[in-house]
């Protein structure tokens, strides 16, 4: 399998015998192939080595005509020659149907029993919904009922498709891999082929110059995934221009676009003039459906009367994948509105971060897209292992990227325990090369007499700016080229070293098992270090990336890997820890709930001179939320409502000017939502099945915790 949390590559092997195995090694030649995932068929080869006579199982959103019609030519040739039993059944439509969402693997298995034929099949039902009971008892009843029905469901929805004699005269080229010509270099001869699992047959000699393991930028982009059943389809004269919708987008497939009136006629496609401060140009919202993975929230926080985007079948939405591909790279992003202004305006920014392999409708990913258009020019990243490392830097896929400048953020990981102390150290390294940039600055201002008076004076202003990113920024811009034109020994000194002349924006991220576990010691100790670093912890409340297993952040009440019977010792606290210091800006935020509040936090965090530590609310596929991941924005919002997370923020300048330095931002919760805000999550139900006294007693300790907090 592959490193993608959700929608990845997963490729299952598995031999049966009355005697025992002994072959330690991968099915080479196997009787039975299944594609669980339409999209494999043009991707990878996954009839290679099946069996003359075997059988091929596919899971394919089409009847068995068009099923036909749209399979590649190599595989007909292979099913036709080598007389391949070959059947198709439409999963995705039935775990839709049944409320399981994408899951279709209880079906595809029911498939399987009911083709190989192995044991019978009344058996193998009766062993599968044992399994299921076993499996899902804990979760509630109608979480079991949904799978037993995925079982009957797979065995009476097989359909074999007779095979037609004339497949067997296609030429049988093989499986070929594309790679057009107008990818990168580095795409075509590295990362497709490792992303069409042939990476083991490169040879050494193609990773000539990255010794060091230096990747490049933004490859995520070139891999168009496909993977979504439904993705989102604009309605423009529905459309009230909020940008929510890319606000929180987990993957940045959605995004706000500006235009002259000269391009928007010229592009052929649907714009509305724009409103406020963008009223003097064209607007468009523009989806790329090869990168959306279909989780639904966009529509879910779309506030307007009449939806502005409608959830259609991914078939009907293709030709928004040429517009997309023509709006980023013949319109591109307009610098026209002040993106540090509003919610809105952020929007017209372009992410920094995109098409990660983060679940669909990760309730983590915003976060750091968001930072990423703030700051994301001039961003330094130490991530923890863990989910945000695992989606952000798992070869060959990278989502962090640049901008036309070629800027965007340099991203790193260490380890899971050090990931704090490997952050200050980077800040702690940049900040040597600048003192040595201001160093050299003072000698030419005391000394230099090729330096004029003028540039004497900028080399004073970017002292006196070094601190701020924006102010740094601005006077680097005029003082590159009176470096450049001055050219003494201490200007070139200076220009060896320009790419540290803007202050660059240092991020140390991680989870709640980092933040709050396994490497809390280090973010204490970075926390107290004063250095003007910025910490966000994306809390589950789980370690999510191994499975879901008990943090010392898991709240009361909640069942989890190693808390099977509910966790019975409170949240640790880990913003108020954090504020005894007196020095550090803390905050705690959840997206759903205020959308401008993490706005202003971010903001202030990065501006604040010392460490800040940013807490951030994020629903999980770990926390088995009722309706899945469709609503995670919807989760957030309840989860602030109901007095189960608050939000707040403590800022120590406010002490320095004679005011109260903590601000909480929530409103008073309601108290009478809370037990039913738990009900919504299997993490909780499940506890209250199995367990119901206990159950009883940890979820009002939870209550008098929350409002303790």
């Amino acid at each position: 399998y592959d490193s993608k949390k959700s929608g990845g590559y997963t490729s299952s092997h598995l031999r049966f015998g009355d005697q025992p195995i002994t072959s330690p090694y991968l099915v080479t030649t196997p009787d039975f192939v299944a594609c669980h995932v339409p999209s494999y068929v043009d991707k990878y080869d996954v009839l290679k080595g099946l069996k003359a006579g075997g059988s091929f199982l596919l899971n394919s959103v089409h009847d068995a005509e068009t099923t036909c019609r749209t399979l590649p030519d190599h595989m007909k040739a292979y099913l036709a020659k080598n007389k391949i039993n070959f059947y198709i059944i439409n999963a995705t439509k039935i775990a839709a149907e049944l409320g399981l969402g994408s899951r279709t693997n209880t079906i595809m298995q029911s498939a399987f029993f009911k083709i190989a034929g192995v044991i019978p099949f009344e058996k193998a039902v009766e062993e599968m919904k044992h399994a299921i009971l076993k499996s899902y008892g804990k979760k509630g009843e109608e979480i079991v009922n949904m799978n037993y029905a995925a079982v009957d469901a797979g065995g009476d929805a097989v359909e074999k498709i007779e095979v037609p004699a004339e497949w067997a005269s296609i030429e049988d080229k093989g499986f070929v891999q594309t790679s057009d010509a107008s990818r990168p270099e580095f795409v075509r001869s590295i990362v497709d082929p490792i992303n069409g699992l042939k990476g083991d047959d490169l040879p050494v000699s193609a990773f000539n110059g990255r010794e060091d393991g230096t990747w490049d930028n933004g490859t995520a982009a070139w891999e168009k995934r496909g993977i979504a059943v439904n993705v989102p389809e604009w309605k423009v004269e529905n459309c009230i221009q909020c940008n929510q919708c890319a606000y929180v987008c987990p993957h940045a497939a959605i995004r706000p676009f500006l235009a002259t009136e000269e391009e928007a006629a010229a592009s052929g496609l649907e714009w509305k003039q724009g409103l406020g401060e963008t009223k003097a140009w064209k607007f468009r919202i523009q989806v790329s459906p090869l990168d959306c993975v279909g989780c639904n929230n966009c529509v879910d926080v779309c506030p307007a009367k009449e939806k502005a985007l409608v959830m259609k079948p991914l078939e009907s939405q293709m030709p928004q994948a040429a517009n997309w591909t023509y709006v980023t790279e013949k319109i591109g992003y307009k610098q026209v509105v002040d993106k540090t202004k509003s919610v809105k305006n952020l929007q017209f920014a372009q992410p920094l971060f995109e098409f990660s392999g983060a679940c669909a409708g990760c309730g983590e990913t915003p976060y750091i897209k968001a930072i990423s258009q703030l700051f994301g020019d001039k961003m330094m990243v130490a991530n923890a292992t863990g989910c945000t490392s695992i989606y952000s830097g798992s070869a060959p896929s990278t989502p962090y990227c640049t901008n036309d400048k070629g800027q965007g953020p340099a991203w790193a990981n260490s380890l899971f325990e050090d990931n704090a102390e490997f952050g200050l150290g980077m800040h702690v390294g940049v900040e040597k090369l600048r003192n040595r940039i201001q160093e050299t600055m003072e000698a030419a201002i005391a000394s230099c007499e090729k330096c004029s008076d003028e540039l004497k004076g900028v080399m004073k202003e970017w002292i006196e700016a070094r601190g701020s990113s924006s102010r740094s920024a601005e006077v680097t811009a005029r003082l590159v080229p009176m470096l450049e034109a001055c050219g003494c020994d201490y200007c070139k000194k200076i220009l060896e070293m320009k790419d540290w002349l803007v202050k660059k924006s240092q991020w140390i991220i991680g989870g709640d098992g980092w933040g709050y576990d396994i490497g809390f010691g280090g973010v204490d100790h970075v926390l107290a270090s004063g250095e003007d670093v910025n910490i966000l912890v994306v809390d589950t409340e789980v370690y999510s990336n191994t499975g879901g297993q008990s943090s010392k952040s898991t709240p009361v009440g909640a069942v989890a890997k190693f808390a099977s019977s509910g966790k019975r010792i409170r949240k640790k606290d880990l913003g108020a820890i954090a504020m005894t210091y007196g020095y550090v800006y803390v905050a705690q935020v959840s997206i759903g709930a205020s959308q401008m509040q993490l706005f202003n936090v971010l903001k202030e965090a990065e501006a604040y001179p010392g460490p800040s530590l940013v807490i951030a609310y994020a629903p999980c596929i770990n926390h088995g939320i009722k309706g899945g991941m469709t609503r995670t924005q919807t989760v957030g919002k309840q989860a602030v409502e109901c007095g189960y997370w608050h939000l707040w923020h403590y800022n120590p300048q406010l002490e320095a000017e004679g005011k109260n330095p903590f601000v909480l931002d929530s409103k008073e919760p309601d108290w009478s939502k809370f037990r039913d805000f738990l009900m919504k999550e299997v993490r909780y139900t499940s506890l209250q099945k199995a367990f119901p006294a206990e159950a009883a007693e940890l979820f009002e300790a939870a209550e008098e915790n929350a409002k303790w907090r």
